[in-house]
């Protein structure tokens, strides 16, 4: 790749949370964030940058075919916005990734077009034998 390129993965909001039904696919997708990470900080060098998208919930023809009937009602319903996006309301997240306008000074990142879900930072606090919430560091659009 020539000098000043940009690399755009795709990941997913499972890479952050985990899904019990999904193993192979949250392990993956978390790969990807871990990889994208690693490429971004062997590139730099070069200026090339390196970023990902990690979308939440999304209707693709994948959801309808591989979904039970009971699933495919709530598909979305655990977001804030209580609905599943669409895939055209991913595209603002690439573009701005591929803009140099807009996302010269990132590398290494992740976008995350969710519906609001948020990914709280947290620890166990041992005392109290429950998890602390901090707070959520993620970049939402």
């Amino acid at each position: 790749m020539k000098e000043g390129s940009c690399i755009i993965n795709t990941a997913s909001s499972v890479a952050y949370q985990g899904e019990p039904d999904l193993l192979d696919y949250s392990a993956s997708k978390g790969a990807i964030v871990s990889f994208t990470r690693s490429l971004a900080l062997q590139l730099i060098k070069r200026r090339i940058r390196v970023n990902g998208v990690a979308p939440g919930p999304i209707w693709t023809p994948l959801e309808v075919a591989s979904l039970p009937d009971d699933q495919i009602v709530t598909f979305g319903s655990q977001v804030p916005m209580d609905r599943a996006g669409q895939p055209y309301e991913l595209a603002p997240s690439y573009v701005f990734l591929a803009s140099d306008d807009c996302s010269s000074y990132i590398t290494g990142q992740f976008v995350h077009p969710n519906g609001t879900l948020l990914f709280p930072l947290c620890y166990c606090d041992s005392r109290y034998n429950h998890i602390q919430y901090l707070t959520s560091a993620y970049f939402f659009f």
